[in-house]
């Protein structure tokens, strides 16, 4: 059974917790990289980012419940569309079927449709920043090493290869290791976040995963 996040009724009208039971019907028989422990992680890291960034805390958290939830239909296509993009689109249909305000509305659907920071779509607001620094957050560190063995696994690739060569490699592929992840993205991320506070998480994860990484090369090789 999966998990709930904490605190989920804080907010007293109840709009969380009509949310959380929402979204979390997008993530049965999701893909475990980006299944529903993810977004709990994404919500708790929110919860711990968001009051620091003085933000509105119904509409990044709703956000933070929301933002993965084209997810699942994207990846069944090998992500040629964007889940954000797709997400942006069905939160807004369900927060106006729930009676949402058209401001809360466009915040709320804008923090998702922009937390991957891709086709020109990017977080202009204090909620949209904080959601797409903790969603990169979850993809760096200890957390982020675990989950992009998870993906290498789910899509059937190799386990580690110390001279992979990500130009002449694929995504989804044979190749497509937790490795060439970081080497492709995941070195790159903690240049990446918006906020001084994600920042701040960030470096410290970065340079875990470099050690990782230098000891995964060292021992493949023989070294270690």
């Amino acid at each position: 059974m999966t998990s709930t996040p904490v605190d989920i009724n804080c907010i007293k009208d109840g709009s969380l917790a009509r949310i959380e039971s929402i979204a979390r019907s997008y993530f049965v028989d999701s893909r475990g990289s980006h299944g529903w422990d993810h977004v709990v992680r994404v919500y708790r890291l929110c919860q711990k980012i968001g009051p620091l960034e003085k933000c509105d805390m119904t509409i990044l958290l709703s956000g933070a419940l929301l933002h993965d939830i084209g997810r699942k239909e994207c990846d069944e296509e090998n992500g040629a569309r964007c889940h954000a993009k797709v997400g942006g689109v069905i939160t807004r249909s369900i927060l106006e079927r729930e009676g949402f305000d058209s401001d809360s509305i466009e915040a709320i659907t804008h923090c998702v449709a922009s937390h991957r920071f891709r086709d020109g779509v990017s977080p202009e607001t204090r909620e949209a920043m904080v959601l797409y620094d903790a969603d990169k957050l979850d993809s760096i560190g200890a957390v982020g090493i675990g989950r992009a063995f998870q993906f290498a696994g789910e899509i059937g690739a190799r386990l580690h290869d110390p001279d992979v060569d990500p130009e002449e490699t694929e995504a989804y592929g044979y190749d497509d290791t937790a490795y060439r992840e970081y080497l492709v993205k995941l070195k790159h991320l903690h240049e990446r976040i918006l906020t001084r506070s994600g920042r701040q998480i960030a470096l410290e994860r970065h340079r875990f995963m470099e050690r990782f990484f230098r000891r995964l090369n060292d021992e493949t090789t023989g070294i270690k």
